[in-house]
């Protein structure tokens, strides 16, 4: 436990894994404030420190977690010509699913508060799907002209159905539902190669 008025490092990424923890471990309804902090192992207050409640903490982990994954979809420019496509593809769509992707995803769906947030950040520029979409779209172009992603593909349409497939996977899936990580690798290498 960080003492009191001890600086605690990254904090905001400490408490956003330690939130993740507690949603996989015990469900969204055991999220509280004191729930965050005791798995961080930080000082009760430290979340409220930072945030002005639980909805603007669960609206700025699904925002960071969304423009971890874009930056992750935006390195795609530099894995052009290298690996596999669907390689390079699936380690993209996986991102969304790590760290609790859909229990996180189904907690934010439950604070009416924290989805308003998000909705208006996504608005307002904040990176989201949008975004994934754009980086998977450019980087099939690219695969495309090298002759590794088949004429036939197009790349705005394949981007579209990985996100949607993403987000619809997402959504559906929460503790104690089956992983959705293999079929989501199955529908990237079926759309790549076809």
């Amino acid at each position: 436990m960080s003492p009191r008025g001890v600086a605690t490092p990254d904090v905001c990424e400490q408490l956003f894994a330690a939130a993740e923890r507690v949603v996989e471990k015990h469900g969204p309804g055991a999220l509280t404030s004191r729930a965050v902090t005791t798995e961080a192992g930080c000082a009760k207050g430290l979340l409220h420190a930072h945030f002005a409640g639980m909805d603007e903490f669960v609206a700025e982990l699904c925002l960071n977690r969304f423009a971890r994954t874009a930056d992750k979809a935006r390195s795609l420019s530099e894995l052009v010509g290298r690996h596999t496509v669907a390689r390079n593809l699936d380690t993209v769509a996986l991102a969304l699913f790590d760290s609790g992707g859909p229990a996180i995803s189904g907690l934010a769906m439950t604070r009416p508060g924290a989805t308003l947030r998000i909705r208006e950040a996504l608005a307002g520029g904040a990176p989201g799907f949008d975004a994934i979409q754009q980086a998977i779209t450019g980087y099939l172009r690219d695969e495309q002209g090298l002759g590794r992603v088949a004429e036939t593909v197009d790349p705005s349409t394949a981007a579209l159905a990985i996100v949607g497939a993403a987000h619809h996977l997402l959504m559906t899936s929460w503790p104690g539902t089956p992983d959705p990580r293999p079929a989501m690798t199955r529908l990237v290498t079926t759309l790549v190669e076809g």
